[in-house]
């Protein structure tokens, strides 16, 4: 049974402009597309309101917040999947790539298990019983300063939807960790470490980066090809950084820290990706580049809504504004972040493609989400 419908008199968000059209989505996928402001009898009226791909998200820690809402507080897993499948979808995001950290620190003061492989599990059971209104894929955020790694790595195969590995390195002393001083605000507020113990634990990390380091990065990097997932660097901050991230084939770059990381990354065909929250607070929580900055450089690409679901939209919107281009700017949450992790399926308003739609205003720059459908299902 054939199921159908048509979103009429929208302002369509295409890859290179807006037009007033139509679009007829018919077994979850966009069956045609037209211009014209007419309204077909049964078809829905959009006022004139911008409808766009649904956005594609690639880095979120948002499923960490759920599963623990507060320091100390563990939520129910599956309760704390479906509640972060529905915020996602109510912010306009169809695809999203949720970031699990493996690598884990069981001994020491800042010690910390692993919880990404029973999370994916509970993950794949809810998608697979058609719980979940969006499609969700796994971001394995690997963290090479750890004990567990390769460990963690083997207990994934190609069957958990693994698409995308970020290579992380939270050594302090580099990357985004360069100023010890907010390290060890963060550690001592986050923790309850005091001045000696956050020494210690600094002390710590080092030695396990020391020791584990270069067969943890060169371990990431084969897993990553073994999931035939697209690997990502993560906290570039020196050209020689983002030298050794091309050599390692990575064509993503997430957060880098600095313009002249930005740059290098330009420099080697390597996509750049900001945080939302980033550019809608007009610069980076720990100090390091300001989204918008790269933006104006034309040294950005794709944007994560990093801790906030919300903001995506309202920064791809202000990205328009920056750019002068709306188009340009709701490519870096649909069309660019496809392109990225190679779903061909989705990420433009074109037929044949996933019918994932959003439909919103803006007013006075903030975006009114007016409707989201993921595979032609309205879900929020």
């Amino acid at each position: 049974m054939t199921e159908a419908t048509t979103l009429a008199n929208a302002t369509l968000v295409l890859a290179d402009r807006v037009a007033r059209g139509w679009v007829r989505v018919e077994n979850g996928a966009i069956a045609a597309m037209g211009e014209g402001a007419e309204v077909p009898a049964g078809a829905l009226d959009c006022d004139g309101d911008f409808l766009g791909p649904g956005m594609i998200e690639l880095h979120t820690d948002n499923l960490e917040r759920h599963i623990q809402p507060r320091p100390g507080v563990d939520w129910p897993h599956a309760a704390a999947i479906v509640a972060h499948d529905a915020e996602l979808a109510s912010t306009g995001i169809t695809t999203v790539f949720d970031a699990m950290r493996i690598g884990s620190i069981p001994s020491g003061r800042g010690r910390y298990l692993k919880y990404a492989r029973s999370l994916s599990r509970e993950m794949l059971d809810l998608r697979a019983a058609d719980m979940l209104k969006i499609s969700h894929f796994l971001h394995l955020r690997a963290e090479v300063c750890s004990e567990t790694l390769v460990e963690e790595f083997s207990e994934f195969g190609r069957e958990d939807r693994v698409g995308l590995v970020s290579l992380m390195d939270h050594t302090p002393g580099q990357r985004q960790f360069r100023d010890l001083s907010k390290l060890r605000a963060y550690k001592k507020g986050r923790l309850g470490l005091s001045d000696t113990e956050v020494d210690e634990h600094i002390a710590e990390l080092k030695a396990l980066r020391d020791r584990f380091g270069p067969g943890h990065e060169a371990a990431t990097v084969s897993e990553a090809a073994r999931f035939g997932a697209v690997l990502a660097s993560h906290d570039d901050t020196t050209r020689e950084q983002v030298e050794t991230s091309a050599g390692y084939g990575i064509r993503l770059a997430e957060f880098p820290t600095t313009v002249e990381a930005a740059q290098a990354c330009r420099d080697h065909g390597i996509a750049v990706m900001m945080g939302a929250p980033n550019l809608i607070r007009g610069g980076s929580h720990s100090g390091n580049v300001a989204a918008e900055d790269l933006a104006r450089l034309e040294l950005l690409d794709i944007v994560s809504s990093d801790y906030v679901p919300a903001a995506l939209l309202l920064a791809a919107v202000k990205l328009g504004e920056i750019w002068e281009d709306l188009p340009r700017g709701i490519a870096t949450v649909t069309k660019a972040p496809a392109e990225a992790v190679g779903l061909d399926d989705r990420g433009v308003l074109a037929v044949g493609k996933r019918a994932d739609l959003m439909r919103f205003q803006v007013s006075g720059h903030v975006p009114l989400l007016r409707g989201v459908w993921s595979r032609g299902k309205q879900v929020a």
